[in-house]
C-alpha cells in the first residue's frame, strides 16, 4: 500500500472517530431496495457484492469521503460470511463461512468493528481429533496442554511441535506485510505525467525495500525453509517434522481444507500456512466463533459503512457492467430490471470469472487476460452441511459424558483424520469423479459457546466435508436421492466416533459446489473464488500482470477473494483495493 494511500485510510478513519461514543447511538439507515436509489445521481463509486470485502472496500472510501453504493443481488448481506435463520426453525446457522481468524486486526480497529457489535468467542481447545481405537488428540493456545496431549502418541513429536509453531509465526510475520499490500504491479504508464511515473517508482521501491527488510531479518536457513514451505507437498513439510500420524493428519487439514488438493499436491504447505497466518485477540494462529454466526462480521462492517454514508442495496443484481465502447472506461452498471446507475469506478467482489466473462462485455478485454481467468483453477471438493441436533455427540473415545459441552466440543473436532494416507484416498477418489467413501469432515459445534443461535439444550453443528467434486462421474447432485445418500454417509462415519449422532438431527441444510455456486455465486463451487496455488496467488492473482486489483476496464476494479491476497474471511482484498481507487482517484 502506498504511503499516500495509508495515510488517506487513516485520516478516514480518524476523521470518523472523532467524537463518537459508545454509548447507544442512532441506528444507520438500513439497506434499501433498487427503487429506493436517486435517480440520476452519479456516484463516486460502486460495488458489485455486498460480501465482507465490498462492504469493508466501501466503508474505506465513504470514510475518504467518497459517495459509494453496494449492490447485493441476494436479500441478506455477507455473500458467503452470512447468518440465516430460515434453514431449520429455531436454529440460525453460518451458513458458509464458519470460524473467523484471517480478518486484518487493522481492519477491526480502523472500522472499529467491535463498537458495531462484533464480538469474538475464542475457542480452546481449538482441536480434538477422536480415534477409533480409543485414543484422542486435543490441541489449543496452552503449550502444556499440547505438550500433554502429543506425548500420549510421541515424545519426540510433543519435542518439536514448539519449534514447528515458532517457525510458522515467524513465516507469518514476512505474510503480514505481504497481506496488508497491493502488490507492487508493474505498469506501463504511457500517458502518465513525469510525476506519476516517479511517484510509482517511488511506491514499488519502498514496498521492495521493506520486505527485503524483513526478510533480512528472517535470516538465510529460514528464507530456505520458508520456500521449503511454499513449494512443497504438505506431507513432505509434515513428515520431515513429526512422526504420529494422528498429529499429522490433524495439522495436514489445513493444507487441503476448500481445495480440490491432497497431502501430496505440491504447494499444499502454503494453504497449509495461509489457515495459520490470523490471530484472534493478538494470538497468532488462534480461531474464534463470532457470537450470532459468521453474518455478524459482515453486519458490524455494514454498520460501519453505513454510518460512513454508504448506501447498501439488496435484491439488486447487476446484469452488466457499462463500458464506453469509444474510451474503454466503466460507465456505471446496469441490473437484471433494467435500472442503469452511472458511476466511473466500479469495484466487483464478485469471482474474476463472473466478474470478466459474464459481466463486462463481449470484446472489451485483450484476449490474453480473459484466456487467463477463463482456464484458471475454480475447481471445488468442498460441501458443507449445517446441522440441527437435539444432543450434543458424546464420543467413544471420551470416558465423561459432557451433555452441557465439555472440552472435545469446543474446538474444530476431525473425523476421518486418523492418517494423511486415509486424506489421501479420499482425495483421490474425488480426482475420479466420486466423492469420498469416508469423508474427511470438520465438525464444529459453535452453540456449546454462543448462546444465541439454538435453542437450549439443542446445537447447530458445522460440517465442512471433503472431498465431493463439482461434477459426478455417476449421478448428479440435483438428484434428491444423491444428495441424501450423501448426507447419511457423513452422519454415518460420525456414528462410529460419537454413536446415535444421526439420530439426533432434527434438519440439515446442505451446500454442494453446484449450490456453492448458484446461491453464493461461487464460481465451481470454490470458497476462495479460485484456486490457492503457487501460480495463482500474489503477482499472479488473478492473473499476470493483473495483480494490483486494477483491471484492463479503467474505473473497473477488482476487491473480492479473487484478488491479493486470496481468499477467507480476511478483508485485506477489499481494504487493499480502496487504497488503490482512492490513489487513482487522488491522481485523476
Amino acid at each position: 500500500m502506498s504511503p499516500a494511500a495509508t495515510r488517506i485510510l487513516l485520516a478516514g478513519a480518524r476523521r470518523r472517530g472523532r467524537g463518537l461514543s459508545t454509548s447507544a447511538e442512532p441506528s444507520p439507515s438500513p439497506s434499501l431496495s433498487p427503487s429506493q436509489l436517486p435517480r440520476g445521481k452519479r456516484w463516486d463509486a460502486m460495488v458489485i457484492g455486498g460480501g465482507h470485502n465490498g462492504l469493508a472496500a466501501a466503508a474505506y472510501l465513504a470514510r475518504a469521503g467518497r459517495s459509494v453504493a453496494v449492490l447485493e443481488r441476494r436479500g441478506v448481506l455477507g455473500g458467503a460470511a452470512v447468518s440465516e435463520s430460515d434453514l431449520v426453525p429455531g436454529f440460525r446457522f453460518s451458513r458458509c463461512s464458519y470460524l473467523l481468524s484471517l480478518l486484518r486486526p487493522a481492519l477491526i480497529r480502523e472500522l472499529e468493528l467491535e463498537r458495531h457489535g462484533l464480538k469474538l468467542l475464542p475457542r480452546s481447545p481449538s482441536s480434538f481429533t477422536p480415534c477409533l481405537d480409543g485414543r484422542y488428540l486435543l490441541l489449543g493456545p496452552e503449550a502444556e496442554l499440547n505438550r500433554s496431549e502429543i506425548g500420549k502418541f510421541s515424545k519426540k513429536d510433543a519435542e518439536a511441535y514448539p519449534r514447528y509453531e515458532e517457525q510458522l509465526e515467524k513465516f507469518c510475520k514476512l505474510m503480514d506485510f505481504v497481506i496488508d499490500s497491493p502488490p507492487p504491479e508493474l505498469r506501463q504508464l504511457y500517458h502518465a505525467s513525469m510525476v506519476d511515473r516517479m511517484k510509482d517508482k517511488v511506491d514499488k521501491s519502498v514496498f521492495w525495500s521493506k520486505l527485503l527488510g524483513i526478510v533480512m531479518q528472517q535470516g538465510q536457513k529460514d528464507m530456505v525453509n520458508f520456500f521449503d514451505l511454499l513449494l512443497s507437498p504438505a506431507s513432505k513439510i509434515l513428515n520431515n517434522w513429526f512422526e504420529g500420524d494422528v498429529l499429522k493428519a490433524t495439522l495436514a487439514t489445513d493444507a487441503v481444507i476448500g481445495t480440490m488438493a491432497g497431502v501430496n499436491t505440491p504447494g499444499s504447505g502454503y494453504v497449509l500456512l495461509h489457515h495459520i497466518m490470523g490471530e484472534t485477540g493478538g494470538q497468532r494462529g488462534v480461531w474464534a466463533y463470532v457470537e450470532g454466526g459468521m453474518g455478524s462480521v459482515s453486519s458490524a462492517i455494514s454498520k460501519a459503512a453505513l454510518e460512513a454514508g454508504v448506501q447498501i442495496v439488496t435484491n439488486a443484481e447487476v446484469s452488466q457492467v457499462m463500458v464506453d465502447e469509444n474510451t474503454g472506461k466503466v460507465q456505471g452498471v446496469a441490473l437484471v430490471d433494467g435500472t442503469e446507475l452511472h458511476s466511473s469506478v466500479v469495484l466487483s467482489n464478485a469471482t474474476p470469472y463472473k466478474t470478466f466473462v459474464d459481466l463486462v462485455p463481449a470484446n472489451t478485454l485483450p484476449e490474453e487476460f480473459l484466456c487467463a481467468i477463463k482456464t484458471a483453477d475454480y475447481s471445488s471438493a468442498t460441501t458443507k452441511i449445517n446441522v440441527a441436533v437435539n444432543a450434543l455427540p458424546q464420543f467413544r473415545c471420551c470416558k465423561n459424558i459432557n451433555p452441557e459441552g465439555g472440552p472435545e466440543h469446543m474446538g474444530t473436532i476431525h473425523i476421518g483424520s486418523e492418517s494423511m494416507e486415509e486424506i489421501d484416498i479420499a482425495y483421490k477418489e474425488a480426482a475420479g469423479g466420486f466423492s469420498s467413501t469416508r469423508p474427511v469432515i470438520e465438525m464444529t459445534i459453535p452453540s456449546v459457546l454462543d448462546k444465541t443461535i439454538s435453542p437450549p439444550g439443542q446445537h447447530v453443528i458445522n460440517l465442512f466435508v471433503q472431498y465431493t467434486p463439482y461434477k459426478l462421474s455417476e449421478g448428479s447432485w440435483q438428484d434428491p436421492a444423491v444428495r441424501k445418500s450423501f448426507a447419511e454417509r457423513c452422519f454415518s462415519l460420525i456414528d462410529e466416533y460419537a454413536p446415535h449422532f444421526s439420530s439426533s438431527v432434527i434438519g440439515y441444510d446442505m451446500l454442494t459446489p453446484p449450490d456453492l455456486e448458484r446461491e453464493f455465486g461461487l464460481t465451481g463451487g470454490n470458497i476462495f473464488h479460485g484456486a490457492m496455488g503457487l501460480d495463482s496467488l500474489f503477482l499472479m492473482r488473478p492473473a499476470k500482470g493483473w495483480s494490483d486489483y486494477r483491471t484492463p476496464v479503467k474505473g473497473l476494479y477488482l476487491c473480492g477473494s479473487g484478488a491479493h491476497p486470496g481468499g477467507g474471511v480476511m478483508g485485506a482484498p477489499g481494504r487493499n483495493a480502496a487504497a488503490v481507487v482512492l490513489d487513482d482517484l487522488k491522481a485523476r
